[in-house]
Formats: C-alpha cells, sequence, structure tokens
C-alpha cells in the first residue's frame, strides 16, 4: 500500500491527511500508518489486512467503549470505525519503553526505578478490575469464569504441544502450575490481557497517562495484568504493584505474587497459541525458540 493509497483511503473516510506519514507493516492483523492531518493534528490509522475481521474490530470498539468509562486515563478514542479503517488522534505521551523490532533494542522513555510509575499504574489496574461483570457482559465480550481458568491452560499445553511441541522443563512446569490448587483464583475480573511497558504511556516524568492495545481484553485472571510488569521490571517491582494496588483497593489473595511469576512463566505457551492463530512462520519459528524446541 503506497502513501498516495493511504491518502486515498483516509479521504474516503472524511479524513484529509498530509504526505508525512510513517507506516508500520508488523502487525499480522493490521497495517498501522502515523499520519498528520492537514490541520496538524497526528493521527493513527489502523488498515485490516483481511476482509473478515469486522466482527474482531467491532469487539475491541466496544472494549474501548468500556475502558474509557471506567478508566481515569486515556485509551484510543476510535473516530473512524469501519471494515477497512479505524482511525484515532494518537495520545499526546509516549509509552514507558519501546522495543526496536529489528535490533532488539529497548529504550526507556522512564525511570525504570520510577516509584511514581508503579503507584499510578497500580491505581490504572484498580480501576480497571473494577469494572462491573454485568457491564462487560452488556458489552457482549468474553467472560471467563474461575473455574474455565485452568481448562483453558490445559487445552492450551495440549495444542501446543500437538502442533509445535514443549520442551520437558517447560511442560512439567505448567503441568504442576495446573495442579496448584492455592494458585489459582476463585474470582475473575476485567483484564486488559496484554498488560506492558511498552501498551503503557506515562508522562516524562513517569506518571501513567493512557493504556493501548486493548484487543485482548476480557474478563480473566487478574494475575495475567501483573505478570507484563514482573517480565520488564521484575520481582521487587512486582511486590510494590501488588502493595499500592490493594492501598488503591485491588481485590487480591493470598497467591496472586506466585500466580503472576507462573503467568509470565506462560508467556512462551501464550505466544505459541497466538502463532499457531495466525500461521505465520517467523512466530512459529520464535515460538519454538521460547518453547525449548530445537529446530
Amino acid at each position: 500500500m503506497t502513501i498516495k493509497d493511504i491518502q486515498i483511503l483516509a479521504l474516503e473516510h472524511g479524513l484529509k491527511i498530509s504526505d508525512d506519514i510513517s507506516i508500520n507493516e508488523m502487525g499480522i492483523d493490521f497495517r498501522v500508518a502515523f499520519v498528520k492531518e492537514v490541520d496538524g493534528q497526528n493521527w493513527v490509522l489502523r488498515i485490516p489486512r483481511r476482509k473478515d475481521m469486522i466482527e474482531q474490530i467491532q469487539n475491541e470498539s466496544r472494549i474501548l467503549d468500556l475502558a474509557k468509562r471506567n478508566l481515569s486515563v486515556h485509551v484510543p478514542d476510535w473516530k473512524i470505525v469501519s471494515e477497512r479503517l479505524i482511525a484515532y488522534p494518537l495520545l499526546e505521551d509516549a509509552p514507558a519503553l519501546t522495543f526496536d523490532a529489528v535490533t532488539h533494542e529497548i529504550s526507556w522513555n522512564i525511570d525504570p526505578n520510577s516509584v511514581a510509575y508503579v503507584r499510578s499504574l497500580a491505581k490504572s489496574l484498580a480501576e480497571l478490575h473494577r469494572v462491573a461483570s454485568d457491564d462487560v457482559r452488556k458489552s457482549n465480550l468474553k467472560i471467563m469464569e474461575p473455574n474455565e481458568l485452568r481448562t483453558e491452560t490445559a487445552n492450551r499445553i495440549q495444542l501446543v504441544k500437538s502442533e509445535l511441541g514443549i520442551s520437558e522443563t517447560l511442560e512439567s512446569r505448567y503441568r504442576r502450575w495446573l495442579d496448584n490448587d492455592l494458585l489459582w483464583p476463585d474470582f475473575t475480573c476485567f483484564i486488559h490481557g496484554d498488560l506492558y511497558a511498552g501498551h503503557v504511556l506515562t508522562t516524562k516524568e513517569g506518571k501513567v497517562s493512557g493504556i493501548i492495545d486493548w484487543s485482548t481484553a476480557h474478563m480473566g485472571d487478574p494475575a495475567m495484568d501483573f505478570s507484563g510488569h514482573l517480565s520488564v521490571f521484575g520481582e521487587d517491582s512486582l511486590k510494590l504493584l501488588i502493595t499500592e494496588y490493594v492501598k488503591q483497593g485491588g481485590t487480591i489473595w493470598d497467591k496472586i505474587y506466585e500466580q503472576s511469576i507462573e503467568r509470565a512463566a506462560a508467556a512462551p505457551l501464550a505466544y505459541g497459541a497466538f502463532a499457531i492463530e495466525c500461521n505465520d512462520d517467523r512466530h512459529i519459528s520464535a515460538a519454538k525458540t521460547a518453547l525449548g524446541i530445537n529446530q
């Protein structure tokens, strides 16, 4: 897709943009373009790669509507929603960190030891996890009951093992995790589902100002929203996040810390399931490496 094609597509949806366009081709489902409207406003365009994505688009639109009503931080405000184009004004701040897909280098936009970041993230998580289940249901979003969490994980182990393979070490860990009744919560809540510093926007002082990439949000295991923090900031910061979360009124159970650690350890399993779903050779190869499979 050329710059001219993008300009025409945007104009067909009532958005007149300049030729100051930056395109990110990394996404499996969407091509992303950062553009500037002729009046100077910066926009993000998400251009679906397939014609069968309207259901997925509408689902994420409902997620964002729900998040916008319940969070005190910004989320993408979709102004244009169609099967051919999603467009919204670019949010002001940058992610806490950015990851270069080519060089694999991480660039920090905050002090990684920022207490302000942890405290404000805890507030946002508490707000998110307090979203009423009735509102999630009315929004026609995915709802998982506590007794479904382990079933989902067991099914994922079976799928990934049969399609890609799992190292004996990882599989043993996953099986022990499944069998440990104490780790699993007896409640679910509305979660982001893919929350880590790259999806969290912050001010220069490190305070959370927005959250992006909401496509996986659903009623599920709250530990999933803590596991991404652990992977980037480490165990001590995770403990602080949980402490601050409780201060903000968040609900926990005795083993949320341990469950968050196991959720983080299961990242290769989740990635394997994603690779199978999108059937992309690059992701399949990378998932096999993460799963400890020699290729």
